[in-house]
């Protein structure tokens, strides 16, 4: 266990503020090497789309994804990178960081929350459940924009591939497009043609597509319509 090197509470009339940091190696060199994972980024989604853990022994996975939904304005930086959750905005995001905070390596938390909220645990638990009937962590969102590294464009299986790790834990996964203007045909072949015929029990859901984005959508899956 990294020691927490460092906690700052601070409150004003209208905001609740709370920061937290470590010496450790950094969360997303961390999982990075945890889970063998290609680049320091590829942990930063796979940690948006939740119930990621590098000692399942011990922990579910859940707890960084619905912390940050618990707050108005949640981020982690370490390893130069930083991850983002606003609430306002409705989606997450991620980034390199010229001027990493800390410089001297571990990770740092940044958790904001109006004093006037009125979001409960319950609220934020229900948004990713089936309840009543079933309280399981079951759905997820995933923020295709962080599925770009850089200036890439998804138009490739293997990126597809790469996007679709671990989708099998989740029963329903929300696939928002907010940010994308495009995919190519193997991309979207691989992701709605090919991985919800291996994988009948994930239900996908496309958000915020654009014309181009719901022509390549309908492309892939009208086989399946049609033969249904």
């Amino acid at each position: 266990m990294i020691p927490v090197r460092d906690r700052l509470f601070s409150q004003d009339e209208n905001d609740l503020v709370i920061i937290i940091s470590d010496n450790g190696v950094g969360i997303f060199a961390r999982i990075t090497e945890a889970l063998g994972l290609p680049d320091t980024r590829q942990a930063m989604f796979e940690l948006a789309k939740g119930k990621l853990t590098t000692d399942p022994s011990k922990h579910s996975g859940e707890g960084i994804f619905f912390t940050s939904r618990m707050f108005d304005w949640f981020k982690i930086e370490a390893n130069g990178l930083a991850f983002k959750h606003d609430d306002a905005m409705r989606h997450d995001w991620l980034r390199e960081i010229d001027d990493p905070v800390p410089q001297d390596g571990g990770t740092v938390v940044f958790m904001q929350i109006a004093l006037s909220s009125t979001r409960t645990p319950a609220s934020v638990f229900d948004q990713f459940t089936n309840a009543p009937d079933d309280y399981d962590f079951s759905k997820t969102i995933v923020p295709m924009k962080m599925a770009c590294y850089s200036d890439e464009q998804l138009i490739s299986r293997s990126q597809a591939k790469r996007l679709i790790a671990r989708f099998d834990r989740f029963k329903t996964v929300f696939l928002d497009f907010d940010g994308i203007q495009e995919i190519g045909q193997a991309f979207a072949d691989e992701l709605f043609r090919v991985y919800a015929e291996e994988h009948p029990a994930v239900k996908l859901i496309p958000q915020n597509m654009t014309d181009q984005i719901e022509r390549m959508w309908l492309r892939a899956t009208a086989p399946h319509r049609l033969g249904s």
